[in-house]
């Protein structure tokens, strides 16, 4: 059957933050720490703890979820025992720019969405938000991909969490197509087994040559092998 759509995860497939932390809970303290130093807020070393295991708990890897929940309510009880005046919205901005998140988009990203650009295929986004993080501000990491995307969807956007494939189906469903003319490429195993559950083909891009097997239909080193997939 021929391959219409090709949906992209994006970070560790499209792009990947230079100076990400290996475990965002490690992050926690001190983004709630910039946020009270930065506003002037008067809460405590007890209140941020406090907070640190609110949001810990809202942590797909430390309490399994696939339902994604918007950041307002996530930090609103996060924050909700705070006894003092401030703005949501600039706690969470503060929390998670001060992570200093340096983006980069991979050599052959832009080039390989402008080919099949170019070549009538849709192309299609498909990513889990951190915990709590706007999809906004998620988005403002990475402008020069947006363009290229004929939809994005994101945990928030579709309100599942990757492996749930209701962002696969909300893909198909606008463009009209089946889950035998799509292809999902990611770099983990919650992409591949998207893919299965929803009965499209799967793509694992294996940028460090690990050799790791989820079920993926094919395994690529970098976008450039994309092309090899349609052949």
């Amino acid at each position: 059957m021929e391959i219409k759509a090709v949906v992209f995860d994006i970070g560790g497939t499209l792009m990947e933050y230079k100076n990400m932390p290996n475990v965002w809970v490690d992050y926690y303290k001190k983004g709630f720490e910039t946020a009270r130093d930065t506003l002037g807020l008067d809460i405590s070393d007890k209140d941020i703890a406090k907070s640190i295991e609110v949001l810990k708990s809202y942590n797909p890897r430390v309490k399994y979820r696939e339902e994604d929940i918007a950041p307002d309510i996530i930090f609103g009880q996060a924050c909700a025992h705070w006894n003092c005046e401030f703005g949501l919205d600039e706690v969470i901005d503060i929390f998670y720019r001060s992570m200093g998140l340096t983006p980069y988009i991979y050599p052959e990203t832009l080039s390989e969405l402008k080919f099949l650009k170019e070549h009538g295929i849709i192309i299609a986004a498909l990513t889990d938000v951190a915990t709590g993080m706007p999809d906004e501000l998620h988005k403002s990491c990475f402008p020069e991909l947006m363009p290229y995307f004929d939809m994005y969807v994101s945990s928030l956007s579709c309100g599942m969490r990757k492996p749930n494939p209701k962002g696969l189906r909300d893909i198909a469903e606008r463009f009209g197509i089946s889950p035998g003319e799509m292809i999902f490429v990611g770099d983990e195993e919650k992409d591949i087994k998207t893919a299965e559950r929803f009965g499209c083909r799967s793509v694992l891009i294996d940028r460090k040559g690990s050799g790791a097997q989820f079920g993926q239909w094919y395994t690529i080193t970098d976008l450039n092998e994309v092309l090899e997939v349609f052949k």
